[in-house]
């Protein structure tokens, strides 16, 4: 026997779609989680932002006005992002077990899009709470 462990399959054993692709169904779940926890840090950025606003000694309406955008754009996004994420692996699943693949681009447009108004709203934020007027 030479210390190796033979292992014998049961007769009755089919093999699935999904084990013929076992290597890209593992990158989509991979991908899957990556937007997942892309979508958890969106949402922790608006908290962060908010509570930054609110606490500041300098406060005032256009931080408020900053913070609150900054706040709710991220905790939408990161929703948004986390359920598109969900739908798009679902898609690519199918797509990958009946070998008709096409990279979408439209998760993509969507964070570029969103990190642009939370970017542009975190300036703000920061510049009104570092040259209070």
């Amino acid at each position: 026997m030479n210390g190796v462990i033979h292992i014998s399959l049961a007769d009755n054993e089919t093999t699935t779609i999904d084990s013929q692709y076992v290597q890209q169904h593992l990158a989509n779940e991979r991908t899957f989680l990556a937007w997942v926890r892309t979508g958890i840090a969106m949402a922790g950025i608006g908290f962060l932002a908010a509570g930054f606003g609110f606490n500041s000694s300098a406060y005032d309406r256009l931080a408020h006005i900053a913070a609150i955008i900054t706040g709710i754009t991220s905790l939408i996004g990161g929703i948004s992002i986390i359920l598109y994420s969900a739908a798009a692996y679902h898609r690519k699943r199918t797509q990958i077990n009946e070998q008709t693949f096409q990279a979408s681009t439209g998760l993509i447009r969507f964070l570029t899009m969103l990190l642009l108004v939370i970017g542009l709203a975190l300036a703000i934020l920061l510049y009104v709470l570092l040259f209070p007027a």
